[in-house]
């Protein structure tokens, strides 16, 4: 026999930029799916993809307010936000895979990353990968002369911002919802994403060219509101714990194969020309690119790069 209840379901609403295809929008729905499994439906996470609540600029706040329980920004959000040492993670060419950067995501360095955002009254659960990004436009990108003078799309991020200098580009921030008309319209003329946020958000339509160069990491840290999390029941936090930690591995896992599919179905559909650096062009955007390091030492802490460094072992040189 089923007791009726008159309690309300805890409301969680999670809030994200992207499409529900994507690495991190299917993670959201499994999450969703094992709160209500593992909490036997005491929660309930409402899931708003495709900034329907909040646009890139804004969630934070939203969170921040209490308008929003959750979220799940990309790692250069948080740099605005006071937190600048997440910038670490936009460093160019610092990440050379996906077992070098779960060693960060994975390990103290990342652990510690977290654990300092509850000064801003954030809650850290977890880091999801999306993979590692490309550069795009509308002309081939093989040598760093070739950026000279394009305008590309970055996130809010004083390191992104470098990187493209450093190139000989200019950089334009803007919202990840506007980029496409961006694109289309040529207020930009190109960008740098993984291929599962190129693909499903149509850029391989306006964009003519996708240079795989694997400069870069995109990743996103879960968060949640600290006041809501910390008012939570003892019992509800440690099943949603639980559900995160097995969204967490689901997330990781798929977001290699998405971005290999959609990397594929770009191909596939003939409107954008897919490029390979040659092992020289490679050295020469690592080269280019490595002023980058130097530059955003002191900004992001001399310190963690050390750390970073070696957890990944990057090489520091020269």
């Amino acid at each position: 026999m089923v007791t009726a209840t008159a309690e309300e379901p805890i409301l969680i609403k999670f809030s994200h930029v992207v499409a529900v295809d994507t690495p991190k929008g299917k993670a959201a729905e499994k999450f969703r799916d094992l709160a209500a499994l593992y909490t036997h439906n005491r929660v309930r996470v409402e899931v708003y993809p495709n900034s329907q609540l909040y646009k890139d600029k804004e969630e934070l706040e939203a969170l921040q307010m209490g308008a929003v329980q959750m979220l799940a920004p990309s790692l250069a959000k948080f740099g605005p936000l006071g937190a600048k040492e997440f910038e670490a993670f936009d460093l160019p060419f610092v990440f050379s895979d996906y077992a070098a950067l779960h060693k960060v995501t994975q390990g103290p360095v990342g652990r510690a990353l977290l654990k300092g955002l509850e000064a801003a009254e954030i809650t850290g659960l977890a880091y999801w990968d999306n993979g590692f990004k490309e550069m795009s436009a509308n002309k081939p990108l093989r040598n760093p002369e070739d950026f000279q003078g394009l305008k590309m799309r970055i996130q809010s991020s004083k390191v992104l911002d470098a990187q493209m200098r450093a190139m000989g580009a200019m950089p334009q921030t803007m919202a990840f919802s506007e980029v496409y008309q961006a694109l289309q319209t040529g207020v930009v003329d190109g960008t740098e994403n993984p291929p599962s946020n190129f693909y499903t958000q149509k850029m391989h339509e306006v964009q003519k060219y996708l240079t795989l160069s694997h400069h870069g990491y995109l990743g996103y840290a879960v968060v949640v509101n600290k006041a809501f999390w910390d008012g939570l029941p003892a019992d509800v936090r440690q099943q949603l714990n639980l559900a995160m930690t097995e969204a967490t591995l689901f997330a990781n896992q798929i977001a290699q194969q998405e971005n290999e599919q959609a990397l594929a179905a770009i191909q596939a559909s003939g409107k954008t020309e897919i490029l390979s650096l040659t092992p020289e062009q490679r050295r020469a955007w690592q080269k280019k690119m490595r002023v980058v390091h130097d530059q955003m030492a002191e900004r992001i802490g001399k310190e963690l790069l050390l750390s970073l460094y070696q957890a990944t072992g990057f090489d520091a040189g020269p």
